[in-house]
């Protein structure tokens, strides 16, 4: 139904430009599809897509009154930066009448869609009950993970030690019986449950009733977007990475990178006087923040920001943190925005950053968690992003308890790379920088 609703949505919103454009064209005289306006109603099409994307719609707003809100958000977006394009270009791309007129009819149509959205979303987290076997730490560290941002909605309905799930005798069944009690419809097993053949016998039964089965690694990548701290070391080998394995994929990634950081450019240039005068008032000092980082082959470049702190430290660590005393008044405004990333448009012209990609981090603490953390080192095989399926799913942290956090996002991320997953972080990253939820 998640998909229904959105789909129904992009398939509604093309369908009111379209047929208001066809409405006007009949009105006028003209033949709508062979003049440069089709063009552009689906250009203002992808611009009230990208619109309703960012602003969480339809699966992403919890209650009717966000969801009015985002709707209403999301239409004068997507009209102003069309009325913005034709202001620039001088000319009136499409009629007002197409341009307000679907913007009044994607309030209530993105308002509808949300609701048929979280209707889903009730039905699938009562769906998704998971009898979990494995040993106590995997349970308590899957029950908090279930409880933050899942992909798909799910509930621990109950948990069995691999011991508490054997067969005591053959008439008794403690897994199955489990599942059955609580209404189970996905049976998890952790790396001991696999290797037990009782554990494993049961599983079998409830898979051929219907019921799911997954590994505890796997669970994690189809519910969690992320691989399990205790599969860290098993698997972070044993798959291809798509920038290393898959030519085609990098040079692909490589062209769009240097695309997209091309049309960027002239951001930056407009950007750039901006937060030279916005320094002058609330944040003197060096234009740029400069500072090494850790890149693909391990090799080490100069990253490029506009400067947010202070250029002498107080007291406070190399490393940012939550509420940096060090970050000026106008700085925090360009990290809320996060217009202080946009230098590194450079970083990625040089081929030093991609757009996508695990998160850059300082030669220092490098070294400090490859000699911690098993197989860190592996992240270090692709180029690093701007943006990236960690900085989207998890909060801004540096300690080492983060980082292993982190990995797990980043080894599922290069696990699952291609063009379409890179396009769906930025995607979200996109919702991240129009909230101004920054770091």
């Amino acid at each position: 139904m998640h998909r229904v609703a959105r789909t129904g949505l992009l398939l509604g919103t093309a369908l009111v430009v379209l047929g208001l454009s066809k409405v006007h064209a009949a009105a006028h005289d003209y033949d709508f599809t062979a003049s440069v306006r089709f063009g552009w109603a689906l250009a203002f099409v992808g611009i009230c897509w990208v619109a309703l994307y960012a602003s969480g719609l339809p699966d992403l707003v919890r209650t009717r009154r966000t969801a009015w809100f985002a709707a209403i958000g999301a239409a004068a977006a997507s009209a102003l930066a069309f009325s913005f394009t034709q202001l620039v270009l001088g000319s009136e791309l499409l009629p007002r009448s197409v341009v307000f007129g679907t913007t009044l009819v994607m309030v209530p149509l993105a308002t509808l869609s949300a609701a048929a959205s979280r209707d889903a979303e009730s039905r699938t987290a009562e769906r998704d009950r998971a009898v979990v076997v494995a040993d106590d730490c995997d349970v308590d560290a899957l029950a908090v993970e279930l409880g933050r941002a899942p992909e798909r909605a799910a509930s621990l309905v109950a948990a069995l030690t691999p011991e508490e799930a054997r067969s005591v005798d053959p008439p008794r069944r403690p897994l199955v019986e489990a599942a059955e009690r609580t209404q189970a419809t996905v049976v998890v097993l952790g790396r001991d449950a696999q290797a037990d053949e009782d554990v494993v016998i049961q599983a079998a039964m409830l898979h051929a009733r219907g019921i799911r089965v997954r590994t505890l690694s796997l669970f994690y990548e189809q519910w969690l977007g992320k691989l399990p701290v205790s599969e860290l070391e098993r698997v972070s080998l044993l798959f291809d990475i798509g920038e290393v394995h898959a030519l085609r994929y990098a040079r692909l990634k490589r062209m769009v990178d240097v695309v997209a950081a091309v049309v960027m450019l002239p951001l930056v240039m407009v950007a750039t006087p901006v937060v030279l005068v916005g320094n002058a008032f609330g944040n003197r000092g060096p234009l740029l923040f400069r500072q090494a980082r850790t890149g693909r082959g391990g090799r080490t470049f100069e990253i490029l920001k506009f400067r947010t702190m202070t250029p002498c430290g107080n007291g406070a660590g190399a490393t940012t943190v939550e509420n940096d005393p060090r970050i000026t008044r106008f700085g925090g405004l360009l990290r809320r925005a996060h217009l202080d990333e946009l230098p590194q448009v450079w970083n990625v012209l040089r081929g030093d950053l991609s757009f996508v990609g695990p998160r850059p981090e300082q030669p220092h603490l490098v070294d400090v968690l490859e000699a911690k953390i098993p197989f860190y080192a592996v992240r270090h095989l692709v180029r690093p992003g701007l943006t990236g399926w960690a900085q989207v799913k998890y909060h801004y942290g540096a300690d080492e308890t983060d980082a292993l956090e982190k990995l797990q996002y980043e080894f599922f991320y290069l696990r699952h790379q291609d063009l379409g997953f890179d396009a769906r972080i930025v995607m979200r990253t996109l919702r991240h920088v129009l909230g101004l939820e920054g770091r």
